[in-house]
């Protein structure tokens, strides 16, 4: 009995250690999976931001090309100094891209723009990305409208340091409201669209985290152009 008591001295310290050792593992991988959830979660979050911030710029550009103010702040584009929105008629249109836009390196001015060609996302190209968003070529939020950022509660909509933020540029085609060949076409006839400008907009909205961002595009046809 004395040599079997002795044998068993100190084989508890042992599976007290391994019990510990168990535990801390344990406890390891609880807080890794804790903090992996919460990557996970704030990621979301982040993308969720940006996306409304970009339905946000697109709404912004659709009162823009309406020439709609949200503010009580004048609307920008009735100065002379700002690039108004092409006219409805053929020639004029056609002076405003060849003499206007097709002068500019980016064929943007004031965040209207010219039918891009060739590649169209502009956004995973860091030096045309970064013409496209500097002064007078991409628009803020607001910026032609007289929304203000700090009413919709959304962070990015206000950043507008260098190159964070959000912005969105408009695209500016004809269309042929003949009935044939047209950019769009009616879903419940054969005509085209009653409308003979066609606007493409592209927003932008970059996250407050590096890697989220979120591109929007859609397309706008209007019956008329405002004021006329």
């Amino acid at each position: 009995m004395k040599n079997a008591r002795k044998n068993q001295r100190g084989i508890a310290l042992y599976v007290i250690i391994v019990l510990v050792l168990l535990t801390m593992l344990l406890a390891l991988w609880a807080s890794r999976t804790a903090i992996f959830n919460e990557l996970i979660v704030g990621n979301d979050a982040d993308y969720q931001r940006a996306y409304e911030a970009a339905q946000a710029m697109l709404e912004d550009a659709k009162t823009d090309i309406m020439m709609q103010t949200n503010g009580a702040s004048p609307y920008p584009r009735v100065d002379n100094a700002k690039t108004l929105f092409p006219p409805d008629d053929d020639a004029a249109f056609d002076n405003f891209i060849d003499g206007t836009l097709e002068s500019q390196t980016t064929k943007c001015l004031h965040a209207i723009c010219e039918k891009i060609t060739g590649a169209q996302d502009f956004w995973n190209d860091s030096t045309i990305f970064n013409n496209m968003v500097a002064t007078d070529v991409g628009a803020r939020y607001g910026q032609y409208t007289g929304a203000t950022a700090g009413t919709t509660g959304n962070p990015i909509l206000a950043d507008t340091s260098a190159g964070r933020g959000a912005w969105y540029w408009i695209e500016v085609m004809k269309n042929n409201p003949s009935g044939t060949g047209g950019l769009l076409t009616n879903a419940t006839s054969a005509g085209a669209v009653n409308a003979k400008l066609i606007y493409r907009i592209t927003a932008i909205a970059r996250g407050l985290k590096p890697a989220s961002q979120v591109v929007l595009q859609t397309t706008a046809a209007f019956p008329a152009i405002a004021g006329e």
